[in-house]
């Protein structure tokens, strides 16, 4: 039976095939997840903090799911309203879920409607677009920089992994509800409505030909302007040859002639993305 405490409902359950918990199953299997979030229209988030953010953020809490080791941490779970909180033993929680849960409670979280394009655009000066990112550490990692450094948005490419997987809200420490973002319905036409908005493209590249980003930047260089996009490629191939040359300007972060010399030629796409977005919006 349910118990009541404070504005939660505990319910103590003892086994992992418990039809309640099946938002839980396997978190660690990525093309499970991906069907089942889709279908049922979740996502799930992971410690106090997080869980908290996404609440602050609008999206309605399905059911949380805490270990019996961490029921310390249940206080602090109250702003969940009157969602279920599933308490198992700690050894249920890790077959349910396929790892040892230790950043305390999980939660089920329902999904709302993406926004359009257009609409994401509305009133945004800085913007970065991520084309085909397959990390979904690397975009919870992204976003995170964009929180910090000021990015009004985050556009995603069609193929581009989903910012409100587990793994990409976890690295993000919850920035991906700071930050308005959208996903393009078409790649070959993507860029088409950033330049109707009057936003300046720039891709950014390893290419040595390119423009430093920082003198594209200064007032009067070939990337400022009142709106601007930053491009950010797929991890290893980087951006794709149509985008490179859609857009208005290719930049690059400039790399010590030492360690060019010895094979070092760019950085990985979050660290980029951090020099990048600091550039972008200082």
């Amino acid at each position: 039976m349910p118990e009541a405490k404070g504005a939660l409902r505990v319910i103590e359950i003892d086994r992992a095939d418990d039809e309640r918990l099946a938002d839980y199953t396997r978190l660690t299997d990525a093309g499970l997840r991906t069907n089942l979030e889709a279908a049922h229209g979740l996502f799930i988030a992971e410690g106090t903090k997080v869980i908290t953010r996404a609440v602050a953020a609008g999206y309605p809490v399905r059911s949380l799911l805490l270990g019996r080791g961490r029921l310390a941490d249940l206080p602090a779970l109250g702003a969940a309203g009157g969602a279920p909180v599933y308490l198992v033993p700690d050894e249920v929680a890790e077959r349910l879920t396929g790892y040892r849960v230790h950043r305390g409670a999980l939660a089920s979280l329902a999904r709302r409607p993406l926004p359009a394009v257009g609409a994401v655009l509305d009133g945004a000066r800085r913007v970065v677009v991520l084309e085909d990112l397959v990390d979904h550490g690397n975009v919870g990692a992204i976003f995170r920089c964009a929180a910090a450094l000021g990015v009004d948005a985050v556009l995603l490419s069609p193929r581009c992994a989903d910012p409100l997987y587990r793994r990409s809200v976890k690295v993000s420490m919850g920035a991906v509800f700071a930050v308005r973002y959208a996903r393009m319905t078409g790649w070959y036409d993507g860029l088409a409505e950033l330049r109707q908005a009057g936003f300046r493209i720039l891709a950014l590249t390893p290419d040595e030909r390119a423009v430093p980003i920082d003198r594209a930047l200064l007032p009067g260089g070939p990337g400022q302007g009142d709106r601007a996009a930053l491009l950010l490629g797929t991890e290893g191939d980087g951006l794709s040859a149509r985008w490179l040359r859609e857009a208005d300007e290719a930049v690059r972060i400039p790399m010590n002639p030492a360690a060019r010399a010895a094979g070092v030629d760019s950085l990985n796409v979050v660290a980029a993305a951090a020099i990048a977005c600091h550039l972008l919006t200082g």
